[in-house]
């Protein structure tokens, strides 16, 4: 596995493998990986015959009072795992390198950034739609693969793409979980092992509403379970629960379904967990 820090090489060296005819693969990560950033890999590196694995904790997704300083890092461990799919190129830029104090230009889906998580983390999507944009600028995939688990980032850069008219396959990879049914996330390690095990309800509820809906239970049933469910637990705190569009990220009065996104956002102690159901 090569090792490109310098988004000049990087780019370099991606025109040359599509000069040869070469489809690439990019999975942009934050690093510190696991099972389910291992998964994207492996699903990408099905689709491409060169595999570019970007790991970049990316400042302008970070709001003043967040963890960017705390972010878990472990670059020795992500290049022995990533060498294990095989990563054909780890793409590792520093930040004067993406961010020169130069730097200026933003790329925004407008509105889409401020509902959900956006309404507590407003510059969040502001930064992951640009970074992405950059990243695809550098790397010039021709498919990347992103977490159904972070489903309004995918759905958000997926609108960007549209919009843009990014020639870029946009594949959405399903959520690993922990043996509890807790998301895999690398902010899980911030979790003692109490608020661990008290963080299994996340999916415990969304599984039983999904039963609920099938059994023809409407919005406000289902949301009034979520809400009592999450209230029950000894550590969680909700931040918010909605249902919206998939299409749109409108909120809805009914459930749709084939177009539905349950989306909730639940605090355990100081850590911030999200998950969602699709229906």
């Amino acid at each position: 596995m090569k090792i490109i820090k310098k988004p000049k090489e990087m780019q370099k060296a991606a025109l040359a493998e599509k000069k040869k005819g070469r489809r690439i693969a990019l999975v942009p990560t934050m690093g510190f990986f696991h099972e389910g950033h291992l998964s994207l890999m492996r699903e990408a590196r099905r689709r491409a015959d060169i595999l570019v694995v970007s790991n970049f904790v990316n400042p302008t997704q970070f709001g003043p009072k967040e963890d960017l300083a705390r972010y878990p890092r472990d670059f020795k461990r992500d290049c022995k795992l990533a060498e294990q799919i095989p990563v054909d190129i780890m793409f590792a830029p520093r930040n004067e390198d993406m961010y020169p104090t130069s730097f200026r230009t933003f790329v925004e889906v407008e509105g889409w950034g401020k509902v959900l998580c956006g309404m507590t983390r407003p510059t969040h999507f502001r930064g992951v739609t640009t970074i992405v944009l950059k990243l695809f600028n550098i790397v010039q995939p021709d498919v990347a693969v992103f977490g159904w688990k972070d489903a309004q980032q995918f759905l958000i850069l997926r609108r960007m793409v549209e919009d843009l008219n990014l020639p870029v396959e946009m594949v959405g990879g399903e959520i690993v979980r922990e043996k509890n049914g807790l998301a895999m996330s690398s902010r899980n390690k911030y979790l003692t092992n109490e608020e661990f095990e008290d963080a299994s309800v996340i999916n415990k509820t969304l599984k039983k509403a999904f039963v609920l809906i099938k059994e023809g239970a409407d919005i406000d049933a289902v949301r009034h379970f979520i809400i009592k469910s999450i209230s029950q637990t000894k550590y969680g705190k909700l931040d918010y629960v909605d249902f919206v569009s998939r299409s749109t990220l409108e909120p809805l009065e009914q459930i749709k379904k084939g177009d539905t996104l349950i989306a909730l956002a639940v605090f355990f102690g100081k850590t911030r967990l999200i998950d969602n159901l699709r229906v």
